[in-house]
């Protein structure tokens, strides 16, 4: 019995596979909700003077919010789920020799664009920095 259902669980197995894909889901809708607050964000637009165009502030703005924050995190779920179970069927089902799974190119990826976005942001501040000691000595001379 508990052979059959680890055999089940194993790798590339149709019960690893769903099991993996109930977790992104899940994680990904928990991840979403710890982070981005509707009311909270309906509130500040209200504070602020912002609004929804066709969307009346308060209530109503948070309840929008939530629905199209629900159907990009549907969206965004399936695609995480698709890129990490891809490679799982791949090495699988047809013995393809990937050495990441998707989860490991996701988080190669992340990291990746990243360092490079803070590389950029490094010489972007590098740049002002000459701009400004550029400008100071123009100004002392004249």
């Amino acid at each position: 019995m508990l052979g059959q259902i680890t055999a089940y669980l194993g790798r590339g197995q149709p019960g690893y596979i769903i099991a993996y894909v109930t977790l992104i889901v899940f994680f990904a809708f928990f991840y979403t909700a710890i982070v981005f607050n509707p009311s909270e964000t309906a509130d500040n637009l209200k504070k602020y003077g912002g609004f929804i165009p066709g969307i009346r502030p308060g209530k109503n703005t948070a309840d929008y919010l939530d629905f199209v924050l629900t159907r990009l995190t549907v969206l965004g779920a399936g695609y995480l789920a698709a890129v990490c179970i891809l490679p799982e069927i791949l090495i699988s089902q047809y013995n393809v020799p990937f050495y990441f799974g998707g989860t490991s190119l996701l988080i190669v990826v992340s990291v990746t664009m990243d360092t490079v976005g803070q590389i950029h942001a490094h010489m972007l501040a590098h740049q002002y920095e000459g701009l400004i000691k550029k400008s100071k000595l123009r100004g002392r001379r004249g």
